[in-house]
C-alpha cells in the first residue's frame, strides 16, 4: 500500500470502466483517501462491472462522455477543479487497429489532443494541474533478436496503426509541456494481464480456450516475446509517478517478465490442468494461424529509471500472478 497523500486530491481518470483504468480506480478508492472521476465512453471494452465495488463511495463519481466532445470535458474541468488527469482511455486492440484504424486516431490522437486543449485552458484556473499519459511500450516498435531493451530514449518506431496513434499522442502530450507550460508525466508499460481483462485480449483468451476445449489461436511460430506486468503493480507504479515522478519526465513500467507466447499459454494450461479440470491435450488445443501484418517480434522493458529514481518494482513474479489471475477467471 503507498502511503496516502497529505492533500485529498481530485483525480480524473479517462476510460475507467477498462482493464487496466477499472485497476486504478479500484486502487484509487481502496487505498488512498482521493476523489475520483471516472470519464468513460463505454465502448466494448468499459465496463461498470469493473468498477461495481467502489460506486457506493461518497468518493467515486461516474461521467458517461467522450473524451473527443470538447464541450463535456470543459464542463467536468470546471464543476470538479481537478488536480490530476490520469489518462488511460484508449483504443487498445491491435488487431482491430488494423481492421479499422479510424477509431484508433479519433480517440487515441484527437481525443488526447482534446483533453490536452482543455488542460491548456484550465492551467490558468490551477497551474499545479498535472496531466499523466499512460502509454505503451509498442510505441518503441520491434527489438527483433535482440538482447537490448527499452529506455526512455530508444527512438520510437511504431508498427501497427494502435501503436503509430499512441506515438502520436505521447508527443502532443511532449509539445504541450513544452509550448504552453502545462505539466506533463508520461508512462510506457509494456503487456498488462490481471483480473477484468476484456476477453478478446490473449491471456483471458487462452484460458476460456483451454477450459472449453477449444482451439487456441497462435500467430506465425508462436515464439513472440513480450514482457508481462500484472495490473496490480502497473496501478501502484501509476500513482507513484502521478505524484513522486519528476514533471514533464517519462518512465517505463514493465513486469520484467519476458516470455514468448508458447511459454504463456504452457504456463495456464499447466496450472488449469493442476486444479484437476478436464482439458484437451495442449497440442490439439494449439492452431497455428498466420501471422499478424506488422507483428513486432519482441518487447522488453528497462525499469532501472523508475526502480533507481522512485524505488518501485513489481512486487508478483509472472508464476504468482497468472494463478492468481486464472484463479479469478475460473471464480467468474
Amino acid at each position: 500500500m503507498i502511503k496516502n497523500q497529505d492533500k485529498q486530491n481530485v483525480i480524473l481518470v479517462t476510460g475507467g470502466a477498462g482493464f487496466i483504468g477499472s485497476a486504478l480506480i479500484r486502487f484509487l478508492i481502496n487505498e488512498t483517501n482521493n476523489i475520483v472521476v471516472n470519464i468513460d465512453k463505454l465502448t466494448y471494452a468499459g465496463k461498470l462491472d469493473n468498477i461495481s465495488c467502489v460506486e457506493g463511495s461518497e468518493r467515486y463519481f461516474f461521467h458517461k462522455d467522450d473524451i473527443c466532445d470538447f464541450g463535456s470535458m470543459l464542463s467536468i474541468f470546471n464543476y470538479y477543479n481537478p488536480d490530476l488527469i490520469m489518462h488511460l482511455a484508449a483504443e487498445s486492440h491491435v488487431d482491430n487497429s488494423i481492421d479499422g484504424p479510424s477509431d484508433f486516431i479519433q480517440t487515441n490522437i484527437l481525443g488526447t489532443f482534446n483533453l490536452l486543449e482543455v488542460s491548456r485552458n484550465y492551467i490558468a484556473k490551477n497551474s499545479l494541474f498535472k496531466f499523466h499519459h499512460v502509454s505503451t511500450d509498442e510505441v518503441f516498435g520491434d527489438l527483433a533478436e535482440s538482447k537490448e531493451y527499452f529506455s526512455e530514449d530508444t527512438r520510437y518506431a511504431p508498427s501497427s496503426p494502435y501503436s503509430a496513434s499512441k506515438a502520436s499522442s505521447d508527443h502532443l502530450v511532449r509539445a504541450w509541456a513544452r509550448t504552453y507550460g502545462l505539466r506533463t508525466l508520461i508512462t510506457n508499460c509494456s503487456n498488462n494481464y490481471g483480473s477484468h481483462q476484456d476477453n478478446e485480449k490473449f491471456i483471458p483468451k487462452v484460458i476460456h480456450s483451454i477450459l472449453n476445449n477449444k482451439p487456441i489461436p497462435v500467430y506465425g511460430d508462436g515464439l513472440q516475446i513480450r514482457d508481462w506486468l500484472l495490473v496490480n503493480d502497473h496501478v501502484e507504479a501509476l500513482y507513484l509517478c502521478a505524484f513522486s515522478g519528476e514533471n514533464n519526465s517519462t518512465y517505463n513500467i514493465g513486469g520484467n517478465n519476458t516470455l514468448t507466447n508458447l511459454d504463456v499459454i504452457q504456463s495456464i494450461y499447466n496450472y488449469i490442468k493442476s486444479k484437476n479440470y478436464p482439458v484437451s491435450d495442449l497440442d490439439a488445443l494449439i492452431t497455428y494461424v498466420k501471422d499478424r501484418p506488422g507483428h513486432d517480434k519482441r518487447y522488453a522493458v528497462d525499469t532501472s529509471k523508475i526502480m533507481n529514481e522512485l524505488g518501485w518494482k513489481p512486487k508478483f513474479s509472472f508464476d504468482d500472478g497468472i494463478k492468481q489471475t486464472i484463479n479469478w477467471y475460473l471464480n467468474q
